[in-house]
Parts: structure tokens; C-alpha cells; sequence
């Protein structure tokens, strides 16, 4: 493996030289989200395989280029899992592009979001040096959590080349409910159930029905379901299908949006929407432009993404403020100070 992060620096320190874009790629299946990838594709797949797991210590350290499918095998065997339920869109996901997306699938709502699990990360930046953040546990941060920094950065500030993840053991035992009710009393509910001690570990409505999903003691399911009501639905199918994004609401339509809010905030007039995460997150399918989609959500105290689809010149992610963007910009020019790592990906002007 020497012999790959080597072409990957000398492949970096050329790109440095030339001024030459690079997009980092793993799988490509996610090459839709943010704006369009430009220059020379890095493939990352080269550089693949488990460092080290210790299931008695639920971490695991693993090279960006290895498949998701993959590691999730291997959690397998050790009855563990990667809570946070990351999407794959597509059989190439690899556990780079994992991070760098830092998408969370319809767990996230009881364990948390992805940038909760990563430990450590080693990074190669636009010189070319080989660079250490965090570890294989959680108390060892001081100053910028760079390791979380990456989850979610597209790949902007350099070449992840692997990562230390927490994982967990799966649920004992779980079970979905159905329950018919309009939009306003799913938000409602979804609210009040949430502050009671009930293991609710996914929810989504939509077109006039609340799907639950409950997960951990047979005894606290079973209680949970007295007090919820419902109709019980067999199998996983349903969270399958929604974490991949290929049930009917999101095949249905070229434009979605996705609206982070108040989980309290009442039923916004936008459009279709599919709501998860208690509320507090609302994927919106509307021909409504971009500026009055981004004025609701922040109204409501939110902000909202062009996940998929759509003009991407009205831009992709929620605007920065001046404060925010002149760190955003600090944190890319100290580790690309050439601007070669997929530029523009999140923000045209970076």
C-alpha cells in the first residue's frame, strides 16, 4: 500500500504544479450531490482494506478506498453495525466517500449524525505530506476537530486516506408501526413522543401516513407499541428503501430539496414533503424557486440544500455568512493552497 500513497502524492505534487484540478473519487455514486465535479479524476479504490478492528473496543480503522458494503460485512460478523446508517446510492459506495458526503440515513435521529463516529482521520494535503488527526478514541481532541472537520467536506481539503470509526452493536430486536394521520399531527406527536423514554429509532410521514421504526429490549418494544398504537409492518424493507432513496416519493421527481428545521416547526405550504428525523428533517419535492425555498426554511430557524437535481447555479448548499466563509476559506487555503481539490464542489468560488 506504500506503493499507492506514493502515486497518490506524486499524482498531487504534478496536479500542484499545473494548477490542475483533481476530483477525488471513490465510487462515483454520489457524483450528483453538491456541484459538478471537475478535473482529473484520483481514484481512491486503489487504496482499500481494514487496518484494524477491535469489536471489544467497537472501533474499526479503515482505508478511504474500501467498499461500504464491505465493512458493513465485516461489522456483520461481529453483530455490530455503522449506526449512523449511511445511504450507499449505488453498489460502489466506498467508505471515503462515505465521509467526505457525511450523509446519515433514518437511525440518525436516535444515535446521531456521521461526524459523531469518526475518531481519527489521516489526510493527505496539497503538499503531498501525510497528515494525522484524532484517533481510535473519543477524548483526544484539542483545538479544530479536523477528523470531524472532513465528514461532509466533499473532499475540498485534501485526500483522505483512512479513517477510524466508532461502531455499535446492533438493536436486540425492533419492529415498524403504521399509523394514519395528517401532517400537522405526525409533527405534532413526533414531538411529544420524543420526549418521553420511548426507543424510536427512525420516523418518516408522508402522503397522510407515520411509519415508526422501534429498536432495542423485546419488553421496551412491546411497551412502546401499547402506547403508540398502530398497525405493525413485517421486515426492513420500508427504511431500506427510504435510506436509498428509492421508494415512490423520491423517484417521482428530478428536483429534491432538503430542508433542516426546528423539529417543532409547523407544516411548511412548499410542495410534497417526506418528513424524518422527529421533524427535523423535510425532503421537499417543489417547483417553487430557490429563494423563496431557502426564506421559509430560514423563517423557520433552518436552512436548506438542492440535494439532487435542479439549477445548481442558484447554489447547491445554503449560503455562508461573511464569518463562516472566511474560515471556510482559511481551512482550504492551509491544506490546498493550490485550490486543486475538487474545486467548487460545495461553493463555486472555493
Amino acid at each position: 500500500m506504500e506503493e499507492v500513497v506514493e502515486q497518490f502524492k506524486e499524482t498531487i505534487l504534478a496536479a500542484g504544479r499545473q494548477r490542475q484540478a483533481l476530483c477525488i473519487r471513490g465510487g462515483g455514486t454520489k457524483d450528483w450531490y453538491g456541484q459538478a465535479p471537475r478535473g482529473d479524476i484520483l481514484d481512491t479504490r486503489a487504496y482499500s482494506g481494514v487496518v484494524e478492528y477491535d469489536p471489544t473496543e467497537l472501533v474499526i480503522t479503515v482505508r478511504a478506498g474500501t467498499p461500504l458494503a464491505e465493512v458493513e460485512e465485516v461489522l456483520a460478523q461481529q453483530n455490530q453495525a455503522l449506526a449512523f446508517d449511511p445511504p450507499h446510492f449505488g453498489p460502489g459506495a466506498t467508505i471515503g466517500g462515505m465521509v467526505a458526503c457525511g450523509l446519515s440515513g433514518p437511525r440518525r435521529v436516535a444515535v446521531g449524525a456521521a461526524r459523531d463516529f469518526v475518531l481519527g482521520a489521516v489526510l493527505m494535503d496539497g503538499k503531498g505530506e501525510v497528515l494525522h488527526f484524532g484517533g481510535q478514541v473519543m477524548k483526544n481532541v484539542a483545538g479544530y476537530d479536523v477528523s470531524r472537520l472532513l465528514t461532509g467536506s466533499l473532499g475540498t481539503l485534501g485526500l483522505l486516506l483512512e479513517v477510524s470509526l466508532k461502531v455499535l452493536p446492533k438493536p436486540y430486536a425492533e419492529t415498524s408501526l403504521r399509523l394514519e394521520m395528517p401532517e400537522e399531527e405526525a409533527i405534532r406527536r413526533l414531538n411529544e413522543w420524543g420526549g418521553q423514554p420511548l426507543p424510536i429509532s427512525a420516523s418518516a410521514w408522508c402522503d397522510g401516513a407515520l411509519v415508526l421504526r422501534l429498536s432495542g429490549a423485546k419488553a421496551a418494544i412491546t411497551a412502546a407499541q401499547q402506547t403508540i398504537g398502530g398497525e405493525e409492518i413485517a421486515g426492513d424493507d420500508f427504511w431500506l428503501a427510504l435510506r436509498e432513496q428509492s421508494n415512490e416519493f423520491f423517484t417521482q421527481s428530478n428536483v429534491l430539496w432538503r430542508l433542516s428545521l426546528p423539529s417543532v416547526t409547523p407544516p411548511l405550504a412548499l410542495g410534497e414533503q417526506l418528513i424524518e428525523w422527529g421533524g427535523a428533517q423535510r425532503w421537499l419535492r417543489s417547483d417553487a424557486d430557490a429563494a423563496s425555498i431557502r426564506a421559509a426554511a430560514a423563517q423557520a430557524g433552518g436552512h436548506a440544500t438542492l440535494f439532487r437535481g435542479g439549477d445548481k447555479s442558484v447554489g447547491v448548499f445554503q449560503p455562508l455568512a461573511p464569518a463562516v466563509a472566511r474560515i471556510h476559506q482559511n481551512m482550504k487555503n492551509a491544506f490546498d493552497p493550490e485550490g486543486i481539490f475538487n474545486p467548487g464542489r460545495m461553493y463555486p468560488q472555493y
